[in-house]
């Protein structure tokens, strides 16, 4: 390859890296927010290779040029040391996903994603489960929901309104998920969190919304059988999280 396209690409992909990391909140959508400072000083070891790079070639060129004067005389121009390979065409289409860092974010995974990926198992509460605040209905996360419904023997979500926040993601053979996606480090490895909701007219996909409602019946309440399910009440539209790779609730 040659060097300036060595050169534009090691500049360009820093450069990408540095404006997604420093300057927008879009490097969420592939990495956690712990991992900021990483692509910030990724950023800035590939703008300095870049530059380390020309430099290297222009004292290269300068090096070349006394060397040939020193040692070749008249009528000794014969091309040798010249470099008459050309860039595969092809070669050219490294420049695409470095650019789309500058000028395009991908979107972030949504109801797509979803819907090709089977729920996550949830942790088991070792420790058990405290009261339930007295606040109706009650705000909770997908996460805190399932445990409570599959793993709580006291059952104690039983008739509760609750409030979940997610979005919209459809389901086999009808219906949809309130739905979140997590990731432990990168988009790479995102699973999703999903609760079947029953009733009510489902926004289109990807659309985030807080759903108000109860458990809906279905296997044994407090044991794996049961139903992640929720009889919706009502729903209302809300907006998307900055950070949606978390099962967390809404500020406010």
């Amino acid at each position: 390859m040659k060097r300036f396209m060595r050169v534009a690409l090691l500049v360009l992909c820093g450069l990408g890296l540095l404006q997604t990391a420093l300057f927008t909140d879009e490097y969420l959508r592939f990495v956690k927010p712990g991992m900021r400072w990483l692509l910030i000083a990724s950023g800035v070891v590939l703008v300095g290779l870049g530059v380390l790079e020309a430099l290297s070639a222009r004292l290269g060129r300068k090096e070349r040029g006394r060397h040939e004067g020193h040692h070749e005389g008249p009528g000794e121009h014969d091309g040798h040391g010249h470099d008459h390979s050309r860039v595969p065409r092809v070669a050219w289409l490294l420049f695409l996903p470095v650019l789309s860092l500058l000028f395009y974010a991908p979107p972030a995974l949504g109801s797509y994603t979803a819907a090709r990926e089977p729920a996550k198992v949830v942790a088991v509460q070792d420790d058990g489960f405290d009261p339930l605040p007295a606040t109706s209905p009650l705000p909770i996360t997908l996460t805190g929901f399932t445990q409570r419904v599959q793993q709580d023997r006291s059952r104690a979500i039983k008739g509760r309104a609750v409030q979940l926040t997610g979005f919209v993601s459809p389901a086999d053979g009808g219906g949809w998920y309130l739905t979140r996606i997590l990731i432990s480090c990168c988009a790479a490895d995102a699973t999703t969190l999903k609760v079947r909701v029953y009733g009510g007219t489902p926004p289109k996909a990807d659309t985030w919304v807080t759903v108000t409602g109860t458990w809906h019946p279905g296997g044994t309440l407090g044991t794996s059988s049961a139903a992640v399910a929720v009889d919706a009440r009502s729903l209302k539209k809300v907006r998307k999280p900055s950070n949606a790779y978390m099962d967390a609730l809404p500020l406010g």
